[in-house]
């Protein structure tokens, strides 16, 4: 019994990691200065610039706004893959224990 219940439940992580790999999210610093796209398993896939919005000069203020970008990115993605799993969680309860799934969100 146990036993199909985690086989089952692997199966259904792996195809929400599949699922989030397809969910991408943006975060950007100064204003669209830097822009990060990172998908729901907290994965980078691009980092763009604006090259008109950047003082390529001041290599920190640069670094600084990779940096934010980058952590707005991975911010929103953890949220993204905390709300897929409390959903998974919802979808894996026995019928007619639907109320239980306000425990999880």
């Amino acid at each position: 019994m146990f036993g199909n219940l985690l086989g089952d439940m692997e199966e259904r992580q792996k195809e929400m990691r599949k699922r989030l790999a397809e969910i991408t999210v943006e975060g950007e610093a100064g204003d669209g200065a830097v822009k990060v796209v990172a998908n729901a398993n907290r994965e980078i896939i691009n980092i763009s610039f604006d090259r008109n919005k950047l003082d390529w000069d001041d290599t920190e203020m640069v670094e600084d706004l990779i940096i934010a970008a980058v952590n707005n990115s991975l911010q929103k993605a953890a949220e993204t893959e905390s709300s897929e799993a409390q959903n998974l969680l919802k979808d894996m309860l026995p019928p007619g224990l639907g109320n239980m799934g306000n425990l999880f969100g």
